[in-house]
């Protein structure tokens, strides 16, 4: 337990960030999701808009130290590729 001022409202600040980091993490994976589900039935426009709705995510989560630039940074080629071989098929 904490024993000053300063250590229990480090502990109220964590929490609060703990919470935006997993909601944010969250939503990249929901979104991610989303655009493969996309992909699957054959709707192109909505591939590509979730596609470029989850790269801007992974830009902020990178931006703001939510997750590492570099796991940001695979994940986004990763959807990227998956998206240009869709594109390619159709």
């Amino acid at each position: 337990m904490p024993n000053n001022n300063q250590a229990k409202k480090r502990i109220r600040q964590d929490a609060k960030r703990n919470l935006r980091n997993r909601m944010a993490k969250s939503e990249i994976k929901t979104l991610t999701k989303s655009a493969l589900q996309a992909m699957e039935d054959g709707d192109k426009e909505k591939a590509t808009s979730l596609t470029r709705a989850v790269q801007i995510k992974l830009d902020r989560a990178a931006k703001k130290s939510t997750m590492h630039k570099n796991t940001a940074g695979r994940r986004k080629s990763s959807i990227q590729r998956r998206l240009a071989a869709f594109l390619k098929t159709q």
